[in-house]
């Protein structure tokens, strides 16, 4: 009677344990969920801002079409992915890299650049922008909290069991975007 009490007993403890550790891969997984969330949310906002940016350029940059066709390109490139986070967080880049070069004509234009629809908007993509590098971020340190947990004994033989996956890091495309740019006066 003392062994089976003693064998119950050891078996509610691995069972709460494994409960334990899965409630925890759960809210981990939910969480990087969310978090992409939070970066879908500025991805959106930046995609509603540029039509109305890219308005404002065409006035004074009319012969700039390529750099501007590129940015809409990217735009609706990033509008239109809908597959695994990587191949989002790629367009994302792109769509990044060419808002660069479009924030880098205003210099050849001082009027464009003196104008206020310009300005105004200019000021909300950056700090669109930094609001897409703090949640991508953010996203970044959730999904290593939960991949730590998804790879690391014991909680890898309960996310096994229950076929958690670890997910992906939200990183840049090119080597070139990890350099600091050279201004140039």
């Amino acid at each position: 009677m003392l062994i089976i009490l003693i064998c119950l007993i050891a078996l509610t403890a691995v069972g709460i344990f494994v409960i334990n550790l899965y409630n925890h891969l759960v809210r981990g997984r939910n969480e990087v969920k969310n978090a992409w969330c939070a970066i879908d949310v500025q991805l959106k906002r930046r995609h509603d801002l540029i039509p109305n940016f890219i308005e404002t350029v065409k006035g004074y940059a009319a012969h700039e079409r390529q750099t501007l066709d590129t940015v809409i390109k990217a735009r609706q490139e990033a509008i239109a992915s809908s597959g695994s986070l990587e191949a989002r967080a790629k367009a994302e880049n792109a769509l990044s890299g060419s808002l660069r070069s479009l924030f880098a004509l205003s210099e050849a234009y001082p009027n464009l650049k003196a104008n206020e629809s310009f300005i105004a908007l200019q000021t909300e993509l950056a700090a669109t922008e930094n609001k897409i590098g703090f949640a991508r971020q953010y996203y970044n340190d959730i999904t290593l909290r939960y991949n730590n947990r998804v790879q690391t004994f014991p909680g890898n033989l309960v996310a096994g069991m229950f076929n958690f996956r670890i997910e992906p890091f939200f990183q840049l495309e090119k080597a070139g975007e990890r350099e600091t740019p050279q201004v140039k006066l």
